[in-house]
């Protein structure tokens, strides 16, 4: 899909560079007659920042999103994709937390080169963020939050305004995925009784309330509702509180470091039921953690398998030869394209700007036009900065690997 298209763009970038350098090599002959300043010729410097868990539980999905946006910049820079301009990555850890994010988000907002943002990963992690990138007109694309109070605020689902016109996502959001996760259980695997457990943040406890949402509209029962502490690792209590209820299934709203060991304690426990998460569970890292007995547990993810699509071969392969030492993960994808939708817009704003400072706001301007066949399907934002791609694949636990069972476009009813 879209394999065509990209082969002409290489083709005509493969064009423009040489263009480009004969452009060079002629002001470059010409600038010795100058009387020695700037001949015109200089290059400018534009930052694209990075905010993700570079270190901590969840760095195997930061360090993807890290290096995802390095081969898009690098890529643009090899192929001078905005003449006269350079880009630069600047990577902060957030460790995942709230604190470290927003002071990410400050060092990066006082940067006079910085440009654009991608991140976060976690959803409480851009609620720190968006309100101190935003007065500085600095926009930023998120590849893995998916609370849709961040596009949609607070009351997204009765009446949806957009809190701040610089924030944008690749992924689909909670109000999908929730849902998605409910009709697979409801519809294809007849399951009508299930427990729900969150970890209080943002994230789980969005995805549980799509989720109950729609399996009650379906006719589905929710015989409890539990949740536990994200710093808890002993999970007796909460166990002991759903296995009563006799659930055909737990559905869980968190991540896997907490996931994966209530996972193996729940099989431990004779509550032998499929545990189902979202994409924070998405990970080898989960079937590490919830060990053998995790077969059969199951996970949405944003997107289809990035490895499947036609689209992103090429994708899988620059990056494999740039040899990370660290996988692209469940983000890579999205980030990739996160970063390359900053470069699409930058293409627009930076064409004539003096500074990065002057071309912010015709970034954000830039943004919401931005439409390209990108490494996770069509990149392109509606009214609210969020993405028009609603594809979402569910996957299950089988001798040790997450495995696919299917990929859909979600359809409202």
């Amino acid at each position: 899909m879209g394999g065509t298209v990209h082969q002409r763009s290489v083709v005509r970038v493969g064009a423009s560079l040489i263009v480009a350098s004969l452009a060079l090599t002629a002001c470059g002959s010409r600038s010795g007659n100058d009387s020695g300043g700037d001949s015109g010729g200089s290059t400018k410097t534009a930052k694209i920042g990075v905010i993700a868990p570079l270190s901590g539980d969840l760095s195997a999905l930061g360090l993807g999103i890290q290096h995802s946006v390095e081969l898009a910049v690098k890529q643009a820079n090899d192929s001078n994709a905005i003449p006269g301009w350079k880009l630069e990555v600047d990577a902060k850890d957030d460790e995942a937390k709230t604190e470290p994010g927003k002071n990410a988000a400050t060092a990066l907002a006082s940067d006079k080169d910085v440009i654009g943002v991608v991140g976060t990963l976690n959803t409480s992690v851009s609620q720190q963020v968006q309100p101190v990138l935003a007065p500085k007109n600095i926009v930023q694309v998120s590849p893995a939050n998916t609370g849709p109070g961040l596009t949609q605020g607070a009351k997204w689902q009765t009446d949806p305004k957009r809190p701040y016109p610089t924030y944008f996502r690749t992924c689909t959001t909670d109000a999908v995925q929730g849902p998605f996760a409910a009709r697979y259980l409801y519809e294809t695997a007849k399951i009508t009784k299930v427990a729900t457990i969150h970890d209080k943040k943002a994230y789980g406890q969005g995805l549980v309330g799509t989720f109950t949402e729609e399996f009650k509209k379906l006719g589905g029962q929710v015989v409890t509702a539990q949740t536990i502490n994200p710093d808890d690792s002993n999970y007796q209590a909460v166990i002991s509180a759903v296995k009563p209820s006799n659930p055909q299934a737990v559905y869980y709203g968190g991540e896997y470091p907490n996931a994966g060991p209530l996972s193996q304690q729940m099989k431990a426990a004779g509550l032998n039921v499929p545990l189902m998460g979202g994409d924070g569970i998405f990970d080898p890292k989960y079937i590490t953690l919830a060990g053998k007995t995790s077969d059969g547990d199951l996970a949405t993810s944003v997107g289809a398998p990035v490895d499947s699509l036609e689209s992103a071969k090429k994708f899988v392969a620059d990056y494999n030869a740039q040899k990370y030492k660290e996988p692209y993960a469940a983000y890579g994808g999205y980030s990739y394209d996160a970063a390359n939708a900053i470069i699409e817009a930058l293409k627009v704003s930076l064409k004539d700007a003096k500074d990065v400072e002057s071309a912010r706001q015709a970034t954000v301007d830039a943004m919401s036009k931005v439409s390209f066949d990108g490494v996770t399907g069509k990149v392109a934002f509606d009214q609210y900065g969020d993405t028009t791609s609603k594809v979402l694949t569910v996957y299950k636990v089988g001798g040790g690997k997450w495995a696919t069972v299917e990929t859909k476009d979600f359809e409202s009813k």
